[in-house]
């Protein structure tokens, strides 16, 4: 097999190592067939993902086959798999990407003493020497062994630095120091990260990994903060999914170093403008949606309602955007109609809709439609259409005076419209452009 892992390639150069069909597929209704894991398997090399994690193939013979499959169709990433630092983990490992043009080996073990006393009730020493034998094995069968220090940030440090120069003596290429828990911060990840590179004797030799959980909301920074400390690989998933609260998510990382470059000169291979499609599809295959307000593809991602925020927009959408939604695939429909919408927004959404509205007819439609916003959270384009056809206007001359003629078709309307209109002593000419929505 090819050799994958290059510890001399650009130092600005960040590998995206996504681990949603092993990780991410471990958390609770987020199971995937065979065939559903080949179909994402295919959209993230699409996305341009360096290295797939195709699953954890002692799971099952299913698991195992599925890893098969993705390694025998896809040619450009690498195609990795967990294993156990148990033999016959490994060798059903080995069989999985047997077919790879790019294969990777990913063994782990626990290496803190919490783990080794309470969970694998083994001795410092039997799990150096358990780690050197696997990878050792595993570095028989393919060039590209990454080896997984679980539990890496709460370890005793001294000890984890010997065991990481062994097992790089072993033949280990990639070295992932997870954040198993997410109970990190990013000031301790860079210092971390920074003191084993420096501390570690051979670490010239191979390529530094993170991997964080969410635990504390912080998976983000930490990865970003491993990246200040030297780590070179990122292990993440699409829509933050993973165990517990979730892995570090994909799309924030990438738009991350993309939009802040000036502070995270970092290089990836993604086409962001996959990341929205990549969202959706694992939502439609897993049937599990993505929070509203997520970060980067959540549906109020790009959208607003704050009359101050949409004005800005209208005008200027860096105002209040610090990305495009087209960089990263996603719709870009940012107004939202509702109770803290201005005048602006409300006529352009009834432009967008084929109503062309001014001066009084359009200060008639914006109070009708806030009436009506005040009982509703959300304002949809029936709404929208109901309101205009009843308070169009037809705008005659008499004896010298303008004055207007309504044709009222929804009685249900017209009552929110004369309720607004009465509430109110404001004149009509002083309604805000902008809405009541702050801006801070």
């Amino acid at each position: 097999m090819t050799a994958t892992n290059t510890p001399n390639m650009p130092r600005d150069r960040v590998l995206i190592f996504d681990t949603t069909l092993r990780d991410g597929e471990q958390a609770p209704g987020f199971s995937l067939r065979p065939a559903e894991k080949l179909e994402l398997a295919r959209q993230l090399d699409t996305l341009g993902v360096d290295i797939i994690e195709a699953g954890y193939p002692i799971a099952s013979m299913a698991e195992a086959e599925a890893v098969r499959s993705i390694a025998a169709e896809l040619k450009r990433p690498v195609i990795a798999c967990l294993a156990r630092c148990h033999r016959a983990d490994l060798e059903r490992a080995v069989w999985a990407i047997q077919p790879a043009a790019q294969g990777r080996i990913h063994t782990f073990i626990a290496t803190s003493d919490l783990h080794l006393q309470a969970k694998l009730r083994i001795s410092r020493e039997q799990c150096l020497e358990t780690a050197v034998d696997a990878v050792r094995y595993a570095r028989h069968h393919t060039y590209d062994v990454q080896f997984s220090a679980e539990d890496a940030t709460r370890s005793d440090f001294d000890f984890l630095c010997r065991v990481i120069e062994a097992v790089i003596k072993a033949g280990a290429t990639t070295i992932n120091l997870p954040d198993t828990v997410g109970y990190s911060t990013p000031d301790e990840t860079v210092d971390f990260f920074t003191r084993i590179i420096g501390s570690v004797p051979n670490a010239d030799k191979v390529v530094f990994s993170t991997h964080c959980h969410d635990d504390l909301g912080l998976g983000v920074a930490n990865s970003l903060a491993a990246v200040q400390g030297g780590a070179r690989q990122v292990e993440c998933t699409i829509n933050g999914i993973g165990e517990r609260a979730g892995n570090a998510a994909l799309e924030e990382i990438v738009m991350a170093f993309h939009v802040r470059s000036d502070r995270m000169p970092y290089t990836v291979n993604i086409n962001t403008r996959q990341l929205y499609p990549t969202s959706e599809m694992l939502t439609a295959l897993t049937g599990q949606p993505v929070q509203v307000n997520k970060a980067i593809v959540g549906r109020n991602a790009f959208a607003h309602e704050a009359g101050i925020h949409q004005d800005g927009v209208l005008k200027d959408r860096r105002t209040y955007e610090i990305m495009n939604a087209a960089d990263v695939g996603a719709p870009w429909n940012p107004l939202v109609l509702g109770k803290h919408s201005g005048r602006h927004a409300v006529q352009r959404r009834c432009a967008d809709l084929g109503f062309q509205l001014e001066g009084d007819e359009l200060i008639s439609v914006y109070r009708a439609l806030m009436s009506i916003a005040d009982d509703r959270k959300h304002l949809g384009d029936d709404d929208i259409i109901e309101v205009v056809t009843s308070v169009r206007t037809e705008t005659r001359t008499v004896e010298g005076r303008t004055v207007e003629t309504r044709t009222v078709e929804t009685r249900t309307v017209e009552t929110h419209i004369v309720d607004a209109l009465e509430a109110s002593s404001t004149p009509l000419s002083t309604m805000h452009e902008s809405g009541y929505g702050h801006g801070v």
